[in-house]
């Protein structure tokens, strides 16, 4: 049986994956901030879920738990990072700013660094992120998002550059959804919203196929190749 952890577990994508996994004999130990809701999912299959609630913003107290949950799992072939936060912020309060770089940023690169070690030192496993679309281009509406997010896109690029370097069966798949029926979509204009269901399906599928990346759902690639091509002068204007 396989075991994988999920960084952010307690809702939207995170939870549904979760719930994906154990229905495909996966061993599933799960993060997040609120206890309570994890001990909903574990209380729905108390021998597959395994729970350990924490902030990723608390890099020590984040970097314990996880040896914690991967002992009591057994082992870990794969870790699924579907934390993150962002709000629109026209008027640059930086509480928020800040809150978003926080979790999306140091949160990210405490919990994507202890995995690829992790991996690196038994020389296999997967490591999976949910970045985002809005990585792709700089917004003038939720400027730390899209920067966070472009972060995590070039900083899961140079981890798949690493282990190929190390020649080792370790996998990174960067999964960049655009609109999920979620508490996160929070952009004024939405459009092709897909449902939890059919996000975590085609994740799912992206990881058995160890995909590099993947656009969710798979109609938002052609809108990465628009926004990509852009001139600078028009998307200025924007």
């Amino acid at each position: 049986m396989k075991k994988a952890i999920i960084i952010g577990a307690t809702s939207g994508i995170g939870r549904g994956l979760a719930q994906l996994l154990v229905d495909n004999n996966y061993k599933v130990g799960l993060t997040g901030r609120r206890t309570e809701l994890l001990n909903e999912l574990k209380n729905e299959n108390p021998d597959s879920f395994f729970i350990n609630s924490f902030d990723v913003t608390d890099t020590k107290t984040a970097r314990e738990k996880l040896e914690e949950l991967t002992t009591e799992l057994g082992g870990l072939d794969l870790l699924i990072i579907s934390s993150g936060t962002g709000d629109l912020n026209d008027d640059l309060d930086f509480e928020i700013e800040k809150r978003t770089i926080n979790t999306n940023v140091l949160g990210f690169t405490c919990i994507a660094d202890w995995a690829f070690n992790y991996f690196e030192k038994q020389k296999f496993g997967h490591l999976v992120a949910i970045s985002s679309v809005g990585g792709l281009r700089g917004s003038r509406q939720a400027p730390s998002y899209s920067a966070t997010k472009a972060y995590q896109i070039n900083y899961l690029e140079g981890l798949r550059q690493k282990a190929t370097n190390l020649k080792y069966p370790i996998f990174v798949t960067d999964v960049r959804p655009g609109f999920v029926a979620t508490a996160m979509a929070k952009s004024k204009l939405l459009f092709w919203v897909a449902t939890v269901d059919n996000a975590t399906r085609q994740i799912f599928e992206a990881i058995n196929k160890k995909k590099k990346v993947v656009y969710v759902t798979k109609r938002w690639r052609f809108v990465a190749f628009i926004l990509k091509r852009i001139p600078r002068q028009i998307y200025d204007r924007m």
